[in-house]
Order: C-alpha cells, then sequence, then structure tokens
C-alpha cells in the first residue's frame, strides 16, 4: 500500500513571536542569532499560509512577566492564531495575581515551565508555594507545557503528576530530548511511566535532525524514536508543532513540514487527521473552572 502523506487542514500548535525593533527590546534571541528580526503573525503566516496552516499557536519565547500581554495583543491581531502558552512562575510573589489576570482570557492557554530561563522543575516544585501554583493554574482549565527535554525533567514531570494528577501536561519537544550516555535506560523506563498518565501528552516538535551531510531526509532514520513515542502516548496524545522560527535553524517551514508529513505518512488519513489537527484542539481548549456547570 503506497504511503500517503496527510494533505488536510493543519494546526501548528509551537511557534515562537518576538520584535527586537520594539522599545524594551527582548531576550531572546540575542543581537548575533540569525534569529534576531521581527517575527510576527504576518512572517508567520507568509511562510505556512500555503501549506493548509489553518491555525497556530504560540509559545512564549520570554521569561518578562509582562510580555505575556505583549503575545496577547500581537496575537489580536489575526484570527488565525488561536491562542497562547505564556510565562509565570509560581514562585514569584505576583503569580496568582497575574493568572487570575488571564484566566478570564480565551487566547490564554496554559504555561510553559522546565529547562529555560535558570529554572529546574524538579527542584523548584518542592519550594514553598510552587504546587499551589500549578494546582490554581489546573483550576482555571489550563494546561503545563514543558521545554527542552531530558532525563532530569521527565523525572520532574513524573513527581509533579504524582502530586497534582487533574494537570493536564503536554511535553514539548520529545523527538529531540536530550539524553547522555548511560541514562538511556532510565530515561525510557521514567518516559513510559509518565506516558501512563492520561493528562500527559507529546508534542512531536523538534523531530528534524542535522547530520554530516545536512538535513537527514531519510524517513528511516526518525522511525525508532518515533515508534516508541506514539506506541507510548497513542495517536490520540501526540500532536504537531513546527517550532518555526527555531526551526528555520535545520530547514525551511516547508522542508521541515514535509519531513514531519513523511515520518507520519504510514498512518491512516483518520489518524494523521489527529496528529496534524484535531489533538492540538483538544489538549488546549480551556476546560471550564472546577465546580463550573
Amino acid at each position: 500500500m503506497p504511503l500517503m502523506p496527510y494533505s488536510g487542514p493543519i494546526i501548528d500548535s509551537h511557534l515562537h513571536l518576538f520584535d527586537p525593533q520594539r522599545a524594551q527590546g527582548i531576550p531572546w534571541p540575542e543581537p548575533g542569532n540569525r534569529l534576531y528580526a521581527a517575527h510576527l503573525p504576518p512572517d508567520y503566516w507568509a511562510v505556512a499560509g500555503d501549506h493548509n496552516v489553518i491555525g497556530a499557536i504560540a509559545v512564549e519565547a520570554s521569561p518578562w512577566r509582562d510580555d505575556n500581554h505583549w503575545l496577547l495583543q500581537t496575537l489580536r491581531s489575526d484570527p488565525r492564531m488561536l491562542g497562547f502558552v505564556g510565562n509565570l512562575s509560581p514562585l514569584d510573589a505576583t503569580f496568582a495575581y497575574d493568572l487570575d489576570g488571564l484566566a478570564t482570557e480565551p487566547l490564554f492557554l496554559g504555561l510553559r515551565y522546565g529547562n529555560l530561563w535558570d529554572r529546574d522543575l524538579l527542584l523548584d516544585q518542592a519550594r514553598p508555594g510552587f504546587i499551589d501554583g500549578l494546582r490554581q493554574l489546573a483550576a482555571c482549565g489550563r494546561g503545563l507545557d514543558s521545554a527542552n527535554p531530558d532525563p532530569r525533567l521527565i523525572k520532574g514531570l513524573l513527581h509533579l503528576t504524582d502530586a497534582l494528577p487533574e494537570l493536564r501536561i503536554i511535553v514539548d519537544h520529545l523527538p529531540n530530548a536530550c539524553v547522555p550516555a548511560g541514562e538511556e535506560a532510565d530515561y525510557q523506563a521514567d518516559l513510559l511511566r509518565l506516558a501512563e498518565r492520561p493528562n500527559v501528552f507529546a508534542k512531536l516538535a523538534e523531530i528534524p535532525q542535522v547530520g554530516p551531510h545536512g538535513l537527514i531526509v531519510d524517513t528511516a532514520f526518525y522511525n525508532d524514536r518515533l515508534a516508541v513515542l506514539w506506541e507510548a502516548f497513542g495517536e490520540d496524545r501526540c500532536f504537531f508543532g513546527s517550532d518555526w522560527p527555531n526551526s528555520d535553524h535545520l530547514a525551511d517551514f516547508a522542508t521541515t513540514l514535509g519531513l514531519v508529513k513523511n515520518c507520519m505518512a504510514d498512518k491512516p488519513e483518520a489518524v494523521q487527521a489527529k496528529f496534524f489537527l484535531h489533538n492540538a484542539v483538544h489538549v488546549y481548549t480551556p476546560t471550564p473552572p472546577q465546580g463550573a456547570h
């Protein structure tokens, strides 16, 4: 049976927006980085609009508290921008106040916490107020995206799901997890335990890899790693994100999307539609506050 790459509508669940030309500048990327230029909704749709992408979700690329509101206002300019995953730390004194301010905003879809901005999920969740803050996040119907997976982060997520089984967790960038030599077995065991938790989802962004001769386009290279994740999380809990414009370090948007489509082409059309479209809607739709009817 010939492989049939997906050709239907797509929701891109992971992109970053920023503008170094604004008065206050940006914390990332830094000057000299090839991404140090405006990346705003018109720039995204200029590369994604011809590929049947019908909606996109932005993930905050800044630790600055006020940038949640900058990103929200930036998204309002284009109805195809479906919402954003923001950044607030439960360890900040203003967390409860800031979260209350976002909780009534339909475009606010959750928060991100993990291996970035000098954070350590495993350590931080033992600090006073952290679990209470994320309990508040769960109570307002939003989820937690993690960042930059490695064995310590996966272990931290396991502990977190023990403490807050009601919290919806999205593990970002799993195909590109950084696993040091000698830690593979423990990492796989923890990942499979994490995947047993029904409220944990796998965002399969950062699939493409570069080899000695440039971008690896042979899908056989990716099969084993993706098969492990697919078997662990299943067709209802894996979904697509491009990681634009970070992905431009490896390949342009069309090449990235084409490679991911080829990696998924052996699956039935309905399953591919879950991966590229339906699952993102299910994962990121805000749920009613606990106790509401």
